[in-house]
């Protein structure tokens, strides 16, 4: 292989995440209630991971899907609101996670909203709940650092490294943030995604 092999090889290549995070697309839906802003919650089914915590609609993108009609298919299975009642406003901000996940959120708006709008698939979502958008602008969360770090397996090769098990691993910290909502709590991934939302608000 020469030079001019490697220039036609990746001609229009786009750079991506590597293959090994799991890339994930979630909606921030706005919708009115009695004329005032408010975010949809759903609380996750008692027969998924991590049952009983507040979350944001979506899910994990499949093969082939873009990231948006990602969001819109999850928004639709879970809570029954149709892609006809979306208004796309806003890629926000994307992140990633230790846990080899990728969240791209979008900001949507759900257009004359109705309480028929909704048809909840029971196997995913044990109920949903609604919060004034107002309440996060006025509302700073709790903010804590988790610390990350490196804990390689028993069988690791430190003997390829230099200083082997001595080896100064770096360190680092996953933010996390709470809302207190009534009875709710909103904290996790979903809470990092409404204060990337929230900062970018007069």
């Amino acid at each position: 292989m020469d030079i001019n092999d490697i220039k036609i090889l990746f001609r229009g290549e786009n750079a991506h995440f590597t293959e090994d995070l799991k890339i994930f697309s979630v909606m921030v839906p706005l919708l009115k209630i009695n004329n005032k802003l408010h975010i949809l919650f759903e609380i996750r089914s008692d027969k998924l991971s991590q049952p009983g915590e507040v979350s944001l609609p979506g899910g994990a993108v499949e093969k082939n899907e873009a990231l948006y009609s990602a969001g819109i298919r999850e928004l639709e299975e879970e809570v029954g609101i149709t892609h006809e009642k979306v208004e796309k406003i806003a890629q926000l901000n994307y992140f990633s996670t230790p846990f080899n996940f990728i969240i791209y959120p979008f900001l949507v708006y759900i257009k004359d909203f109705k309480n028929s709008d909704l048809k909840l698939n029971y196997d995913e979502v044990s109920e949903i709940f609604f919060v004034p958008l107002d309440f996060f602008i006025n509302y700073s969360p709790l903010k804590y650092k988790v610390d990350v770090k490196m804990v390689p397996p028993e069988n690791y090769p430190y003997h390829l490294i230099p200083n082997g098990k001595n080896y100064n691993w770096r360190k680092g910290f996953y933010k996390t943030y709470f809302y207190i909502y009534k009875d709710k709590i909103i904290w996790g991934l979903t809470a990092k995604i409404i204060y990337n939302f929230i900062k970018k608000l007069p």
